[in-house]
């Protein structure tokens, strides 16, 4: 069983930066690719950016590519999503999950129903 906490959000001005973590416990992390969801009110929860299990492959939303970085540590079971050129679009509560497998890449990352193991969220909200 794997337990996922994440930390980093927060209240920021349009056009500013936030780094969000996800720490991981109850597992091995480096058995598992990441992904970052995120579901603002009313909405769906949608794909954000995913990380295979070593680091070498990530993909991204259209929607945050050029502007978020996914980055993983496997020594601290942590995973970090840096939010830059933040956007009143992107306020939402922001989840990590976890999908066992060692594989490079999943189409099937870009849907939540793949993951077995989320976080409680945390809260992003961007100001105008």
């Amino acid at each position: 069983q794997v337990q996922l906490v994440e930390s980093g959000g927060g209240l920021v001005q349009a056009g500013g930066s936030l780094r969000l973590s996800c720490a991981a416990s109850g597992g091995t992390f480096s058995s598992y690719a990441m992904g970052w969801f995120r579901q603002a009110p009313g909405k769906e929860r949608e794909f954000v950016a995913v990380i295979s299990w070593s680091g070498g492959h990530t993909y991204y939303a259209d929607s945050v590519k050029g502007r978020f970085t996914i980055s993983r540590d496997n020594a601290k079971n942590t995973v970090y999503l840096q939010m830059n050129s933040l956007k009143p679009e992107d306020t939402a509560v922001y989840y990590c999950a976890a999908d066992f497998t060692r594989r490079p890449y999943s189409s099937s990352w870009y849907s939540s129903s793949e993951y077995e193991y989320w976080g409680q969220g945390t809260q992003v909200t961007v100001s105008s």
